[in-house]
């Protein structure tokens, strides 16, 4: 009796999870979007996401190290975690292209470690290429309530308005200071207090994504 009834219920939640399968792909995909569209302030729900996106995002491109564009990789199927174990001169660097209220923005993805496990986001720039005007972050399995605090919009908003190039144009990213950042400073934000190995994930993952854009972010 045991048997079979071990074999009817693993029967089922086989069932179950290939019947599921699809409908929790398309959430994936839509909370994508969601996250995507929110760099630039444009925030729906779910059922929204799919039309929003395509009417605020007007290209998806996949750049090779160089800055130019592979034709040949679907920008938004990408993923970033399988992307960056590849060697440098193999990977491919998504990017979003969107207008808003006649305004260009460039969307980066980004992806790095946390404290505990991976973190993740996207950082929206203005059509200078420089200065953030909006940015959205998230974690697998950080402290709440210390490192889990880096998808609050306290600490995402402090990002809007930095600029990632000083004024020589040298590539310097923005970081999040222990302590917080000086009144003033361009470059730096607040770390979360508690949470200075996650801050510091973030600095590291903001800074070595970026990085990966400038041939493409200073061409004209």
């Amino acid at each position: 009796f045991a048997i079979v009834m071990v074999v009817i219920v693993a029967s089922v939640l086989a069932f179950t999870a290939t019947t599921l399968k699809p409908l929790q792909a398309e959430n994936v995909r839509k909370e994508k979007m969601q996250n995507i569209l929110s760099t630039i302030g444009v925030n729906v729900d779910r059922d929204q996401a799919g039309a929003k996106f395509d009417e605020y995002i007007k290209e998806q491109l996949a750049l090779k190290p160089d800055g130019s564009v592979n034709n040949d990789v679907d920008a938004f199927k990408m993923d970033l975690h399988k992307e960056t174990k590849k060697p440098y001169d193999n990977q491919n660097y998504p990017i979003y292209l969107a207008e808003k209220d006649g305004k260009k923005y460039y969307i980066v993805p980004l992806y790095g470690a946390g404290l505990w496990d991976a973190i993740w986001g996207y950082i929206a720039l203005e059509s200078d290429k420089n200065t953030i005007f909006g940015a959205s972050f998230d974690h697998a399995g950080e402290t709440p309530g210390l490192g889990a605090e880096i998808n609050q919009s306290w600490f995402e908003d402090e990002y809007i308005g930095k600029t990632i190039f000083d004024e020589e144009g040298n590539f310097v990213s923005v970081k999040a200071i222990k302590g917080g950042a000086k009144i003033g400073d361009k470059h730096g934000v607040d770390a979360i207090s508690g949470g200075t190995i996650t801050s510091d994930g973030v600095t590291d993952m903001v800074e070595e994504r970026l990085n990966n854009y400038i041939p493409y972010l200073k061409k004209d």
